[in-house]
């Protein structure tokens, strides 16, 4: 499942560490600074994840505790290991969260961002006789179970008045449905960026149908509930949400110089990271009232499609203790 893991050297300077901690809020929160030094904080990491962000913008230069970086295919996998006691925090889009909530797992959204729907999208080849959503039915199409895309993808079947029986959907990992989209396996395509911008450039895909009016586009960090309950694996989270944070605003204002560290972590072409990062456009938002209604809108919806057992009540796998860090954006 992990599929890399690598350190980040953890800082001596107790000076240093305890005002940085009173910087981001940890004194008023824990009622004193705690000590992060000897703290391991385990990150869950996709492709599309944060490792990269914080390299980038200079947010991992600093650290007072030291992070085991895992990277895994997308966010099903990365919210089973942290139920499983292996990932303490990580990234994942808005449907993950639903699927993990529906198996009881002990995780709470701690921190959300609002990406621009056109980073989730069907994509269909350049010369595919499918012209609309609807002209779907009948087709295959290959996504991600459990991930953003199969949240899109079912906001699309149902605005068109269809059922996933209506069409051949072919539940496989990103880098499969790669495969079979280019090899003319897959007649369509569920995914999101960086893979969108991947297609596009590998066999000229085009964007039949982007997430726009079909579903929320949040993506999350997600922490372990033990994490949360452990006063030093606390105030490490507390810090690590606040850099991301801040690397999601610089990444927005800085999308070449994001693109071009992407591209070295990643492998991929600077081009498509460049499109990726541009297209995507996150902005940190608190998790509030609306946010919520969103994600139980989404779990009511996979209930009623018989995608999971029953709707999990999302406001149970909520956090808000980290609100506070959410930036003004500047502008």
């Amino acid at each position: 499942m992990m599929a890399s893991t690598t350190s980040a050297p953890a800082a001596t300077a107790s000076a240093a560490l305890a005002l940085l901690l009173l910087g981001v809020g940890c004194s008023a929160r824990n009622g004193g600074a705690d000590d992060v030094s000897d703290v391991v904080l385990r990150v869950g990491d996709q492709i599309d994840g944060a490792q990269a962000l914080l390299e980038a913008s200079g947010e991992l230069d600093d650290v007072p505790y030291t992070i085991e970086w895992s990277t895994f295919t997308s966010g099903p996998p990365l919210l089973e290991a942290l139920h499983a006691d292996a990932v303490d925090i990580g990234q994942v889009g808005n449907t993950p969260p639903v699927f993990a909530a529906a198996a009881g797992s002990d995780m709470r959204i701690v921190a959300a961002f609002a990406s621009s729907p056109d980073s989730t999208s069907i994509v269909v080849p350049t010369d595919s006789d499918i012209e609309s959503p609807a002209d779907l039915v009948g087709h295959s199409i290959a996504v991600t179970k459990g991930s953003s895309a199969h949240g899109q993808l079912l906001g699309v079947v149902k605005a068109e008045g269809l059922a996933f029986d209506d069409i051949d959907v072919n539940y496989v990992q990103p880098a499969d449905a790669l495969a079979a989209f280019s090899e003319g396996q897959a007649d369509a395509w569920a995914a999101w960026d960086p893979y969108i911008a991947q297609a596009e450039d590998r066999v000229g895909a085009k964007i039949l149908v982007s997430a726009e009016g079909y579903s929320n586009t949040f993506t999350f960090q997600v922490a372990a509930v033990d994490a949360l309950e452990d006063p030093a694996k606390e105030a490490a989270l507390e810090d690590y949400v606040g850099r991301v944070h801040r690397a999601v605003l610089w990444s927005a204002a800085h999308p070449d110089a994001y693109a071009k560290v992407w591209s070295q972590h990643t492998g991929l072409p600077e081009e498509v990271t460049r499109i990726a990062a541009e297209r995507r456009a996150p902005a940190p938002r608190p998790i509030d009232t609306e946010l919520i209604a969103s994600e139980q809108d989404l779990a009511d919806a996979f209930a009623d499609a018989g995608e999971i057992p029953e709707a999990p009540v999302m406001a149970d796998y909520v956090d808000d203790r980290f609100n506070d860090l959410v930036p003004e954006a500047e502008g």
